[in-house]
């Protein structure tokens, strides 16, 4: 197996990288175990599609079909989209929020200085509050929700573990000892005591 960090053969079954410290644990889980995680994601998407495919054979009526698609579809849209597909939807909703708020703030403000009316003045309030609520869904998606795309260069770790590798040779065979040799059976111990003590 080799680590994912750093690339590092590991050949004994640490559950930590010797180069880079990664933890092996769940690598080794997931070597061990693909075709469950794979039939898991497979099925998955099988039964939505069957409860889609249901739910649309129950509808009755043109309406019906019509709320299926507005409200079912999307939603189910939303939880099969991937991470960059779910950054790209929070940075348009911020977009439509922010446009709307400054649109209602300057709007509401030109009413305001035309009409000296103190109470529209707190609408423009709720127009900048929702303008910046859209920038926050906008900073989000910038800085906050971006998918990792690289993986951080640790060759060099692992460069320098192989050196230390070939330098001391390769690791010994680990053998287990031979229970004999670490206990001596109860009636052996015994025949032996007794055979001592008649010398």
């Amino acid at each position: 197996m080799y680590c994912p960090d750093c690339g590092l053969e590991e050949i004994q079954s640490n559950q930590f990288c010797r180069a880079c410290g990664a933890d092996l644990r769940r690598v080794r889980v997931a070597l061990a175990s693909p075709d469950s995680i794979t039939a898991s994601a497979v099925s998955a998407r099988d039964e939505i599609g069957r409860a889609v495919a249901a739910k649309i054979r129950e509808t009755a009526s043109v309406h019906e079909l019509k709320k299926v698609a507005e409200d079912v579809l999307p939603e189910i849209e939303k939880f099969l989209e991937s991470p960059e597909e779910r950054r790209l939807r929070r940075m348009r909703i911020g977009m439509l929020l922010s446009s709307i708020g400054l649109g209602a703030a300057i709007g509401i403000s030109i009413v305001w200085m035309l009409m000296h009316d103190q109470d529209i003045i707190f609408l423009a309030g709720l127009g900048l509050v929702t303008f910046f609520i859209g920038i926050g869904f906008i900073l989000n998606g910038i800085f906050l929700t971006v998918p990792k795309k690289s993986l951080s260069d640790k060759s060099s770790d692992a460069q320098s573990q192989r050196e230390l590798d070939t330098a001391v040779g390769p690791p010994p065979d680990l053998a287990l000892p031979q229970p004999a040799s670490l206990f001596s059976s109860v009636t052996e111990h015994t025949t032996q005591h007794l055979k001592d003590s008649r010398d």
